[in-house]
Formats: structure tokens, C-alpha cells, sequence
């Protein structure tokens, strides 16, 4: 409903409804709606009443006008404090009681049971009522006109000395500071944040006033007849007759009047800041006694009646005269605080001299003081804000206002702090780098990290600042990755460079990092925005300190790293192992046996597997035969996984062997040297120049049992990646993946030498993950991010192993020569085959980039995956193991020994 110039209007006739339908009505029945009149009263609570002050005689008689009794009204303000009294007493009437009330005019001639007796009670006005009704009784009759006696003759009074003074200096000052008043939190010089509260406290006189007084002055001349009586007669004598003497008397006179008086109450102060809400407060005084002063018109002068006079003979008829009559007098009547002023009691001559209204005295710490201001958020950080006020002043008796300004109110600075001291976590447990780079927190591919953004932290050394908890002025906080990252859970999905909103009261978070991440060395972005930041808001390092910015800003430096993993034994050529790794004999369907390195997985979780099938393969690894090993000459097939930057075609796994003899009676371990024999040669070291055997290996070879998904997925990224439109232009991609299947794959690919295996791009497939990648992540990258690498290794057939640093030469001079059978060679145990596994970026083979077993921070091959660094074999010996041990070849038993008469080798 409108209501237009704030009248409601209705509808006074009916409206017809029948169109409107509805299960009320059936056909051809018509619907009309009629409208009553309802009466909607609104109070609204006053924000100023008023309090009416009259005058009566105990009659009920209106005293308004008469001797120097006023009716008034006075503006009620709300929360100050409010007292009225009874007027001075007249020359003819006292106080006797009073009746007050607040919800209509009062009666003149109050009941009884109405009367009040006392001063009427002060109070405060809270807005409850609008009008306070006080009226004042008193008792009496009116003065009469009379004439002077007879006999005396009195000149008017005419105007004499006056008496003046004001005091309209408030002598004002004033404060704003940080809440709360004596322990206050902040120097608002130095700097008070938004969300925190201000007072302000003003200090002025009580109040301010203005007075005069005037001394009426005159003189009555008294006409006084004196008897002189005669003097004693002579003896026998007769007394003589009395005589008559008339005297004349002048008698001076004076009294004071009230000329002027005007009394100022405090109003309210206000103070004016760029830190308040709205710029400024108010402040009305709390506790106020306000200053209250009664006049009235009493002043006068009466001549005393001639009284009859005789005198001695003697006498002096002057003096006797003079001493017989008088002139009263009263001032008018002036209270002030309940201290008399002016009084206005009669007095013989002249009229007491008046005193002056007292200077007031300056206000209490409470009666203008407001706290609690809070600084909104909105206001953004200014420095050095200057602050005004304006005291103002009510008349007591009257309307009139006064108002000063207030100078040299302290100025006030907005600097909201926040601060960032960030730190991202170093997963040193997990970085394999061969180097691990200083001053860098290392965040580990496919692994879980944790950032920390405290809330607390250095700022300036202000009052309220320095080393504390920030949070009540954070706006928000951010990170910002520049790399793909998800949340904790992988529910969400933040692409990099995105600045990601954090919950500001914790501060603690923790991130995934994809796989798919280049390696390499980043700057993580933070920053804490402070609740009062403007669009386009400036940062600085660390803590806003300067208040010109609103961000605290840093970076943590980080080192994003891959992983090498996932080792395994997959097939040996032995043939007593043959049906351990493949469904039957002849058969290429793998069992899926595996030898891991040991019972856990990548982070150190259970693979589930039993201990049996743990490196290094050795005594009691068979699942049939507990004494069977590798015959010497028979290879092992392996491979392992690699995470991160590995995919490119300099990229390689690097593998240094070593070897160690195990004693079979007692399990003692010595590190060997190794001899073999070839074609033209005996005795060539493993490693020494003469050693020239060379190692393949056919990626897709019948027994590897590489999956066509993972050929598949490795061609197509060679295809789109490692070359270029001029190579490839005639092959298409189904072409392309063809070839490299059947005919690339198949081909041998060198991967070193017996004493030194470099595993290149030609026997790695690329297996990263095909599910859950989020929209807009490069799918052949994240194809990318995972790799496999294929291996295979055997000690040759014709293997003499001897005590590491032997002179095989020099024995052999001294021992009239060498048979396989010379006690120097160690045949009754098992030579072990140690690998130390490194990654190999950019073809740089002297500066490996990850190691699997030697890394200075750890140690994937034993803490994460569990490789067993002692073992016992079936018949009770223990054999002590090193890391990187990958299979025990029986010392004394060849290829050669097997009855078949064909052995790859």
C-alpha cells in the first residue's frame, strides 16, 4: 500500500473477486470483497521532551509575573541529568510543597493526597515521556501600597555603582586515544588498527556565565517634632512648660538589583576524526550537575514612621531625632547553587554588596568521556589524521547557545598491521638428490606438503604491535603456487599461478603436489591482506610497516624433485627358476612373481608380500628349492620407476655394480674382484680395459612382457614430441606407433657393460596416470611424468672371483701359473651383485641427479621400502647384507653344469 504525504489510504468500496476464482465459488455466483477500517496508532520515542515549571499560591492562584516569580520551560535532553528548585522566597511568600507528574497538565489546586513536600527530585531523562509537569507552591499574601509616613519625603532611587562580570572562556581541551583510558593498548601517534575502539575525553569549565548587578541609591528626609522637657525648676518652684523643637532628618539609602544573569549548562562536545565512524562523535555529559539559579524581584526601600522624641533639657533634639527613624531596605534576591548571591533580607540603610557568580570549576574525567568508538574496517590506513571539536553550551534559563572550537586535540593514525613469515615443509625423508639444494624446502612429486602461514610475527615496535597474534586484522590470506597444486584430499584442483584463499585462523595447510610438475627450483608466493584493503593495494615484505601498503608479503624459496623406485627382479633364465616367473615351462603368461626390494613400497607403506620375496635373491628365495641361487652365466631381468623430469631422450638410469663373496658355512662377506674368460683371453677383470662385453636389451622381447599400453603411449609422446613437423610428415600417428611397436621396440638397445649399465631412453616407457587429470592439464605431460625403465644383467659363465685388490698376475708367477682350481679363486658360497642406482638428466653421467641408496638426506632402497640388511637362509646361516644387494650367483656353479646343452647367457 502507498502512502503517499504520510497518509494511508484504503479502499472504500468493494472490489469485485469473481474473476479471481478459486474453490469458493461456483458458476454464476459473483465474489466482492469489502475493506473495514482498522485504527493503527504509532508512538515514536521523543528524542528531546521538555519540562514546564509553574508557580501557585497555596489557593492556586498563579504567582506568574508576581514578585519576581516566572513560569518557564526548559528543553529535557536525553541521558542528562535534570534538578529543579523552588524559587527564593519572596518578601510575602515561603515554599510550601509541590506536585509534579508526566502524563498531562497539572491541576492548579492540587488534592491533598497530590502534595509533595521538599525539594522536588532530581532526574534523568531517558525519553519515556515527553513533557515533565513541576508545580510550585507557596504561602502568603500580597504586599499593599502604602505611602510614606507622615512627615517624611523620599527622593526615587536613581541608578549608583554597578557591578559586572562573565566568564565565557571554557579553557577546552580534549584527547582521542586507544580504549581503554589509563592502559591503553595503543599510541595513536604511532598507529591503532581498524576494528579497535577509541575514546574521547573533553575537559571544559562546568559553565560559562555572565552576570550584572546595579545599586539603586536615594534619601528620605524625616520632619521630626522633639519635645525638650525643661529643666528641674528651683526649689518651691514651679516646673516650667516642655518646648517643641523640629528637626529635619536626611537618611541615605541603597540596595542592590539584578541587572543581567545568564548561565550556560554544557550541551555536548563532538569530535571529529578520520578514524570515527561517520568522521566524528558526540559526546552529552554522563554524572553532569548542571548549574541552577533562582532570582527574584524582592528589592526595595521603606521609611520608618516619626516615632514621638522628648529630650532633656540639655538633650540634643538633633541626635535624638536622628537616632529615632531609619530607612529599610532589601536587595533583590539571587541564588545560585544554593549559595546566596544577592540576599534579599532586610537590612537598615543599605543593602548588603553582592557577590559574584564563582568561576566554575573544570569538568571530572567521566562527566565528557565516550569509549568503545570502533575504527570500521572500511577505513583504509592514513597517517597523522588530524582531529577537531567543537564544545557547545546551553542557556539554563532561555534558548540561547554557545560554542567554541577546540584546539590542539592530538591527530590520529589508521595502520592496520598484518604480517607473513611463511614456511613451506622440507620433506628431506623423502629427497633422493644427489645434491639437495641449500636454503630450499624440498616438495617431493606425487607427495603430500604442508605450507604454514602463522598469524603471528614481528611488526613494528609500536605499543599494540611488535611480536603478536595478527588474525583480528586479516582480511584473508593467500598462497600462490607456480605450478599445478591440489588440496589435501585431491578434491580440488588449483592450476598454477592461481592465488589460493586460505581460512584465515588456521595456519597450518596441507597441498598435493602432481606428478606431473616440472622439476626444478620455484618461489612459493604469500600474502596476508589486511580487513581495511582498497582495491589495488600495495604489499611489502614481511609486515606492512610502512602504512602506505595494506599486504605483507613473502616468498619461500623450494626445490620440486622426482623419485626413483619400484625396483624389482621379473624374470631370472635360470632354468630351475623358470616356473617361479613364467605359468609353465615354455610359456611367455608371467605368474606376476616379482622380488622387490623389500616389503614396503615407495613412502614405506606395506606391499603385502612375504619376506621370501624380497631382494636379494639368494639361498631359500625359490619357493621350491631353499638352496638355489643364480648359476653364474644365467641374466636377471629388472626394472624400476622414476618420477618427474626423466622422459627426454638424454635422460638415463645409471648402475654401478660391485661384488662381494658370501661364505656359505658362516655367512662372511668379503668384497671381490671378478675374472672371466673369453675368447683369446683368460682371466679378464671385470672393469678393466680389457674387459669389452657389451649389454643389450629388446624392450619389447618376448619374455620382458611389456604392455602394448605402455608401447603404445610411449610412441605416441615420441611422436608429438621428439620430432618435428619435417620428419614425421608422411607418417602418420597409427603409422608411426606401429613401427615403433614391432620393429623400434624390437631392435637391440646397448645399455653398457658388466661393470657399468647406463639405461637409456630406448628401454623406458612412459606409464604416468590416465584417470582423474583435471581439465586443462597437457595429458601427454602427465603421460610423461611417470617412467619405466627396463633391465637385464648376468655375470659371465667362466666367473673367478677373488679377495677385491688380488695381484691375479703376480700369484699366478709366483705359483707356477693359474687353473680354474687354484685355492686364490673362492668357489663354497655366493658372489653378490650390488647395484648402485642414480638418475642421469641430460646425458650429464658425472652429475647424477637422484639416488636410489647413497643420497646424503636418505636412503630409498632400506628406510622407505624395507630392503632387510641381514638375513637367515634354510640351514641357519645369517647372511649380512648391503644396500643395493640384488641377487646371490653360487660361486661354484655355471651354465655350463646344466645338461642342456644351449643356455642364453
Amino acid at each position: 500500500m502507498r502512502v503517499p504525504d504520510g497518509v494511508l489510504t484504503a479502499h472504500t468500496g468493494p472490489v469485485d473477486i469473481t474473476n479471481e476464482g478459486g474453490s469458493g465459488l461456483v458458476d454464476g455466483v459473483r465474489g466482492l470483497r469489502y475493506f473495514f477500517p482498522i485504527l493503527i496508532e504509532i508512538e515514536l520515542e521523543p528524542t528531546e521532551g521538555k519540562a514546564v515549571i509553574k508557580h501557585y499560591t497555596t489557593s492556586g492562584q498563579s504567582l506568574d509575573g508576581v514578585d519576581g516569580f516566572r513560569d518557564r520551560e526548559e528543553t529535557l535532553e536525553l541521558n542528562q541529568h535534570y534538578s529543579f528548585f523552588p524559587s527564593p522566597n519572596s518578601q510575602t511568600y515561603k515554599y510550601e510543597y509541590y506536585t509534579k507528574g508526566t502524563s498531562g497538565s497539572l491541576p492548579a489546586a492540587p488534592n491533598p493526597g497530590e502534595l509533595l513536600y521538599g525539594d522536588p527530585m532530581g532526574f534523568t531523562y531517558d525519553g519515556s515521556f515527553p513533557i515533565y509537569y513541576l508545580n510550585l507552591y507557596y504561602k502568603g499574601t500580597p504586599p499593599t501600597t502604602t505611602d510614606p509616613p507622615p512627615g517624611v519625603a523620599c527622593t526615587s532611587p536613581s541608578p549608583s555603582r554597578t557591578m559586572t562580570g562573565e566568564d565565557f572562556n571554557p579553557n577546552v581541551s580534549a584527547v582521542i586515544k586507544a580504549d581503554s583510558r589509563g592502559s591503553e593498548r595503543f599510541n595513536v601517534f604511532d598507529g591503532i588498527p581498524t576494528t579497535e575502539s577509541l575514546y574521547g575525553n573533553v575537559w571544559t569549565k562546568n559553565y560559562l556565565h555572565k552576570y550584572g548587578y546595579q545599586q539603586m541609591t536615594g534619601k528620605c528626609t524625616f520632619t521630626v517634632d522633639v519635645t525638650v522637657m525643661p529643666p528641674p525648676p528651683p526649689p518651691d518652684e514651679e516646673p516650667g512648660q516642655p518646648s517643641t523643637v523640629q528637626v529635619q532628618v536626611d537618611k541615605d539609602y541603597s540596595f542592590w538589583t539584578i541587572s543581567q544573569v545568564e548561565v550556560y549548562r554544557l550541551k555536548e562536545a563532538a569530535l571529529q576524526n578520520y578514524a570515527f565512524e561517520a568522521n566524528g562523535i558526540k559526546i552529552p555529559p554522563h554524572g553532569y550537575n548542571a548549574p541552577y539559579y533562582a532570582t527574584a524581584e524582592t528589592s526595595r526601600y521603606e521609611p520608618s514612621p516619626i516615632p514621638s522624641i522628648s529630650v532633656s533639657h540639655d538633650g540634643d533634639p538633633e541626635a535624638a531625632a536622628r537616632s529615632a527613624v531609619s530607612v529599610r531596605v532589601r536587595n533583590d534576591t539571587f541564588t545560585f547553587n544554593n549559595q546566596t548571591l544577592m540576599s534579599g533580607a532586610e537590612t537598615t540603610g543599605s543593602g548588603p554588596a553582592p557577590s559574584a557568580i564563582p568561576t566554575a570549576p573544570m569538568t571530572g574525567d567521566n562527566i565528557l568521556y565516550s569509549s568503545g568508538h570502533i575504527i570500521p574496517m572500511t577505513k583504509t590506513n592514513r597517517a597523522n589524521q588530524p582531529s577537531t571539536g567543537t564544545i557547545y553550551y546551553s542557556e539554563v534559563s532561555g534558548a540561547g547557545e554557545k560554542n567554541y572550537p577546540i584546539y590542539g586535540i592530538n591527530s590520529v593514525t589508521v595502520h592496520t598491521p598484518v604480517v607473513i613469515y611463511p614456511a613451506v615443509s622440507d620433506d628431506q625423508a623423502h629427497n633422493q638428490k644427489t645434491k639437495p639444494a641449500a636454503g630450499r624446502s624440498a616438495m617431493i612429486l606425487d607427495r603430500p606438503f604442508t605450507i604454514e602461514l602463522p598469524n603471528a610475527g614481528q611488526h613494528a615496535n609500536y605499543t599494540g604491535y611488535g611480536h603478536r597474534n595478527y588474525l583480528k586484522y586479516i582480511g584473508s590470506k593467500q598462497v600462490r603456487f607456480p605450478f599445478d597444486v591440489y588440496n589435501d584430499s585431491k578434491s580440488e584442483f588449483y592450476p598454477k599461478n592461481t592465488w589460493i584463499r586460505v581460512e584465515k585462523s588456521q595456519e597450518v595447510f596441507t597441498f598435493y603436489l602432481p606428478v606431473w610438475v616440472d622439476e626444478g627450483f620455484y618461489e612459493v608466493e604469500f600474502r596476508t591482506i589486511a580487513h581495511n584493503t582498497p582495491s589495488g593495494a600495495s604489499y611489502q615484505n614481511k609486515a606492512n610497516l610502512d602504512l602506505t601498503h595494506h599486504i605483507a608479503y613473502d616468498t619461500v624459496a623450494v626445490d620440486v624433485i622426482g623419485r626413483i623406485y619400484d625396483f624389482r627382479i621379473t624374470d631370472i633364465a635360470d632354468y630351475n627358476w623358470e616356473t617361479v616367473f613364467r605359468m609353465a615351462k615354455g610359456s611367455s603368461i608371467p605368474t606376476g612373481t616379482s622380488y622387490w626390494v623389500g616389503l614396503s613400497g615407495i613412502d614405506g607403506a606395506t606391499r603385502g608380500i612375504m619376506p621370501q620375496y624380497t631382494l636379494p635373491i639368494r639361498p631359500g628365495s625359490h619357493p621350491l628349492y631353499k638352496n638355489a641361487a643364480i648359476k653364474t652365466g644365467y641374466h636377471f631381468k629388472f626394472d624400476l620407476k622414476t618420477r618427474g623430469n626423466m622422459f627426454s631422450q638424454q635422460d638415463e638410469i645409471k648402475i654401478t655394480p660391485s661384488f662381494y663373496f658370501i661364505s656359505a658355512a658362516d655367512g662372511s662377506r668379503t668384497p671381490v674382484d671378478l675374472y672371466y674368460h673369453k675368447s683369446g683371453k683368460s682371466y679378464v677383470k671385470v672393469g678393466s680395459p680389457s674387459d669389452e662385453v657389451t649389454r643389450y636389451v629388446i624392450l619389447n622381447e618376448r619374455l620382458r612382457n611389456v604392455t602394448l599400453e605402455e608401447l603404445t603411449d610411449t610412441a605416441l609422446y615420441k611422436y608429438d614430441h621428439e620430432y618435428n613437423f619435417g620428419q614425421i610428415a608422411t607418417i602418420g600417428r597409427a603409422q608411426f606407433v606401429n613401427h615403433y611397436v614391432n620393429i623400434a621396440a624390437k631392435r637391440k638397445t646397448m645399455v653398457g657393460s658388466l661393470s657399468l649399465l647406463r639405461l637409456p631412453e630406448g628401454v623406458r616407457t612412459l606409464i604416468g596416470p590416465k584417470t582423474n587429470i583435471p581439465a586443462g592439464v597437457d595429458l601427454s605431460r602427465v603421460n610423461a611424468a611417470v617412467q619405466k625403465w627396463y633391465g637385464e644383467y648376468s655375470l659371465p659363465a667362466d666367473l673367478y672371483a677373488v679377495k677385491a685388490g688380488t695381484n691375479v698376475a703376480e700369484y699366478g708367477r709366483t705359483h707356477r701359473g693359474l687353473t680354474d682350481k687354484s685355492p686364490i679363486f673362492l668357489k663354497q658360497g655366493y658372489i653378490v651383485v650390488n647395484f648402485n642406482l642414480e638418475t642421469v638428466q641430460a646425458g650429464k653421467i658425472n652429475e647424477p641427479h637422484l639416488q636410489y641408496i647413497h643420497g646424503p638426506l636418505m636412503n630409498q632402497w632400506h628406510q622407505m621400502e624395507g630392503f632387510a640388511r641381514s638375513v637367515q637362509d634354510a640351514f641357519g646361516v645369517t647372511y649380512q647384507l648391503k644396500d643395493g644387494d640384488v641377487v646371490l650367483y653360487h660361486a661354484d656353479l655355471s651354465s655350463r653344469d646344466d645338461f642342456r646343452p644351449m643356455v642364453t647367457h
